[in-house]
C-alpha cells in the first residue's frame, strides 16, 4: 500500500511527522508512508529541514494521500506550478488533510458538497473557497477525509489503517504510540471518533 504524506515548504511538523510514524507502525508486506515534496527538500515552519522520501507526483500513484498543513499553504494552492502537478483520483484513492490542508482538498476540487474539518485559523478561507467548515476533530465521506488540530492525525491514521484493514489494525499500530498506562483512553476515543464515518462509508 502506498502512502503519501504531501509535505511543501514550512509545513507543521506534527502533522507530516505523526501522521507517517503512526501509518508505518502497520507491518505488512508493502504497506509503506512516505513523505512527497515538490523540491528535494522542504524546510518545517519551525526551521527543521528534511529530505523528501519522494517527488510530489508520488500522490498521483499513491492508494493514500494526506495533506497536512503549514504555514504558507495559502500561497501554495495558487501556485499553478504546483497545483498542476497533482491528478488524484477519489474514485481509487483515500484522501484525506489536516488543518489548513483542506485548502488542497478545495483547490483540487475534491470537496465539492463535502463539509470539512479545519483548525480555526484556516476556517475562513476553506469557506471563503466555498467549503461548508465543521466545528469537530474529524469528519469523512467515501475516500475523502478531513480533520481539524493538529492532534487529529491520529484520526487520520485511525481512518486510513480501518478503511483498509479493520478495526483491529488500528489497536495492533497505536498500541506503541499512545502514553503508557492510558492506553485504552486514547486508542477508543480515536476509534470512537472515527467509527461514525465507517458505517457510512
Amino acid at each position: 500500500m502506498k502512502i503519501a504524506i504531501a509535505t511543501f515548504d514550512r509545513f507543521n511538523e506534527i502533522d507530516s511527522f505523526v501522521a507517517c510514524h503512526m501509518l508505518n507502525r502497520v507491518s505488512r508486506p508493502g504497506w509503506k508512508a512516505e513523505i512527497a515534496a515538490p523540491t528535494p527538500g522542504v524546510t518545517s515552519m519551525n526551521g527543521v529541514t528534511i529530505q523528501a522520501q519522494r517527488p510530489l507526483e508520488f500522490v498521483n500513484e499513491a492508494d493514500v494521500v494526506l495533506f497536512g498543513s503549514g504555514r504558507a499553504t495559502r500561497e501554495i494552492v495558487e501556485d499553478d506550478a504546483i497545483m498542476n502537478r497533482m491528478r488524484l483520483d477519489p474514485e481509487r484513492q483515500l484522501i484525506a488533510s489536516q488543518c489548513s490542508g483542506g485548502l488542497m482538498l478545495a483547490r483540487l476540487g475534491l470537496l465539492k458538497d463535502i463539509p470539512a474539518c479545519t483548525d480555526s485559523g484556516t476556517r475562513p478561507y476553506l469557506e471563503a473557497a466555498g467549503a461548508k467548515v465543521l466545528d469537530g476533530p474529524f469528519y469523512a465521506q467515501g475516500n475523502i477525509a478531513s480533520a481539524g488540530g493538529c492532534l487529529s492525525a491520529q484520526y487520520l491514521a485511525t481512518w486510513v489503517i480501518w478503511r483498509l484493514l479493520g478495526k483491529q489494525a488500528v489497536r495492533d499500530a497505536l498500541d506503541y504510540v499512545v502514553p503508557v498506562g492510558q492506553e485504552s483512553e486514547y486508542i477508543d476515543r480515536a476509534l470512537a471518533t472515527v467509527a461514525p464515518f465507517m458505517t457510512a462509508t
